[in-house]
This record gives C-alpha cells, structure tokens and sequence, in this order.
C-alpha cells in the first residue's frame, strides 16, 4: 500500500473510532433531571441567575443528559422553605442561603455569613482549604443535606434606613429586615429584627411595619427599590464581609449521582460563584451612582456602633459555643482561619487596596 493511501485509511479508521466511541459514553451516562428552587424572586437576576448559569453548566458538561430546572421563590416552593423541601426530598436540590436557617441551629449561619466574620476571599479560603467544607458538610449531613458553594456577593451594605442611625441607642425600638445570626446580635443593641425574603421586603417597608431593612447591595437594592421610601443607606455590612450562597442537595439523591456527575454539579456551582462575584462587582459601582444621584444618602456606621455591634456578637458566639459542639467546632475552625490569613491580608493586600483606593478618587 502506498504511504499517502495507508494515511488516509488510517485516518478514516481513526474518525470511525471515535464515532463508535462517543455514543458508547454517552450512552453510560443516565438521563436526570431534577427540580432546583430558589429563595430569590427572578427579578434578582444575580442571585437567581446564579441558580440558572449553575443549571445550564451542568446540562452544558454532560450533553443534556443531567437537567437542573430552576424555580423561583414561591413557584414550587417557598423563599424561606428550601432546606425543608431538600431534606424530606420533595425537591432533590435548592439554592439558598445556609443562615436563613438558624432557627433549626445556630450553626447554619457559618455556611453564609456571620457577624464581623471574614471578608470573600477568606470565607472562600476557608471553605475550600481551610477545613470549612469538612466541618460544615459534617453539620448539614445531620439533616440530610449536602452543601455545594454556588453564589458570593461579597461585603454588603448596612441596609436602608427611614431615619439616621448615629448611636447605639438609635437601634432600640428599630423593626428592622434582617438576615440569619445577624438579627440576634441586633436584638442584643434593641432592635427588633425581622426575617422576611426579599420580594416581600418592600411592602412591609412601604407600610411602616419595618423601620429598616437590609439586602445586598446597590444593585439588588436599587431594583427592590428600597431607596424610595428609606433614603439613608449605611455602610458597611459587618454582618455579612463576604456571604456564600449554596446548593443544598439532598443527601440520598446525592450519593445516587454517578460520580462524574457529582464532579460536574460541584465544579458547577464553583463556576456559578465566581460569576456571582464578578456580576456584582461590575454592576454595584453603577448602581451606587444611580442611587446618590435619585438622592440617596450616603453613610457609614458610627465607631461606636461599630464596637457595640461587634462586643455583642463575640458576647453572644462565647454563649452559643458553651451549650451547642457543633457550633462552637465551626466558629473555632472559621475564626481561627479568619484571623491568620487577616494577619497576612495587612502585609500586602490592605496596604495596596488603600493606596490604590486614595489615587483612585479622581
């Protein structure tokens, strides 16, 4: 046989082969779908979106064999009720935020936020390398769910607020929205605190029945459109440095994926993470300056509020640890994380974030 013909049969056996192949390990591969509800209105594009990008990863990465159909708040499940379909199984996952569960357990804050913990990177940080996935993963198994990250918004605000908050006292009497472990500690200072999911927030705003209310950020804030009828907007969130969001999945449904698509579902979510952060840290900028400009005000908690808020949350985490293991496992695993990786964070990160914050004013 001549070099050029045996080239070309070759080639024509190798493309045969990998056209017998193919169909071979899609055929492997079972056909699911599963039903994903969400704590978020689709409104919120970002925390909802990040639902659907995670979906459409995992039907992108297995052919549509694996279909994740997304549900909003209240469609087939409601906002604050996530968890409860996850565990019993009448949904096999959920997107949804761990600390809207407190109420079951303390614990389930650490898995988004808790009061002056760390900021993004480090909560990330501690999740993925720190043991935070270990210890948290061995909490949600006691409720039948697995975590998987799957959204970040970053430092958020202080919330909106009818009238200036200059003082410790200011908060006494304050019926304010409020997310997770967060309100706890404001009930401390006197507040009230209130947990309402986000489509209903601006209704009990509108009508007096809160005096404040806290979300996200400029962007999701300007669309619930909380500016219209609380015009002073504080800074920072010390309650949420840097919330993760997650896909709970029910555990028994869980350990039935194969276990390539378990790898899929997980790096998924990891994906739908990054593009949350990024998503907000585009959009936020803006959104602030829609804001000031339609006459918000602009300002930062007081250093006494500050010092008061952060003395009652280590008062009461001391309180919570002393009665509860599981709690008090998690908060010495993510605070002793926490505070080593702030110590390296001033060597190098916060110096360059001043200086480059201060010249870039202008």
């Amino acid at each position: 046989m001549k070099r050029r013909e045996f080239l070309k049969t070759a080639g024509m056996g190798a493309a045969a082969s990998v056209a017998v192949a193919a169909p071979a390990i899609a055929q492997s591969a079972p056909t699911i779908k599963w039903r994903m509800p969400c704590s978020w209105p689709k409104s919120l594009d970002t925390l909802y979106g990040s639902a659907e990008v995670m979906a459409k990863a995992v039907a992108d990465a297995t052919d549509n064999k694996f279909q994740i159909q997304v549900f909003a708040a209240g469609e087939i499940v409601p906002g604050l009720a996530i968890v409860d379909a996850v565990q019993n199984g009448t949904v096999e996952i959920g997107h949804t935020a761990s600390y809207y569960y407190f109420g079951k357990d303390p614990t389930f804050g650490f898995g988004t936020s808790v009061p002056f913990g760390p900021n993004a990177r480090i909560n990330q940080a501690w999740w993925t390398q720190g043991g935070g996935d270990v210890v948290m993963n061995e909490f949600y198994k006691k409720y039948n769910i697995k975590g998987l990250l799957a959204a970040q918004t970053g430092c958020q605000m202080g919330g909106w607020y009818r009238k200036e908050i200059n003082s410790v006292a200011d908060l006494k009497g304050l019926k304010m929205r409020i997310g997770g472990w967060a309100g706890k500690v404001l009930q401390r200072l006197g507040g009230v605190p209130q947990q309402i999911a986000g489509g209903d927030i601006y209704p009990a705003l509108e009508k007096g029945t809160l005096d404040a209310c806290e979300w996200v950020g400029p962007y999701d804030d300007e669309k619930l459109g909380f500016y219209k009828v609380a015009p002073h907007y504080y800074a920072p969130g010390w309650w949420e440095g840097g919330s993760m969001l997650h896909a709970f999945v029910n555990i028994d449904k869980w350990n039935a994926l194969p276990k390539q698509y378990q790898a899929v579902l997980e790096q998924a979510g990891h994906y739908a993470n990054t593009w949350c952060m990024a998503k907000y840290d585009h959009l936020n900028p803006q959104a602030l300056r829609r804001l000031l400009a339609n006459g918000t005000k602009l300002h930062v908690f007081s250093q006494q509020i500050m010092d008061a808020s952060y003395k009652a949350t280590m008062e009461l985490h001391a309180e919570v640890s002393k009665e509860n293991a599981a709690f008090k496992k998690v908060n010495e695993s993510l605070m002793d994380f926490t505070k080593n990786t702030y110590q390296w964070f001033q060597v190098a990160e916060l110096s360059y974030d001043a200086y480059m914050t201060k010249v870039m004013r202008g």
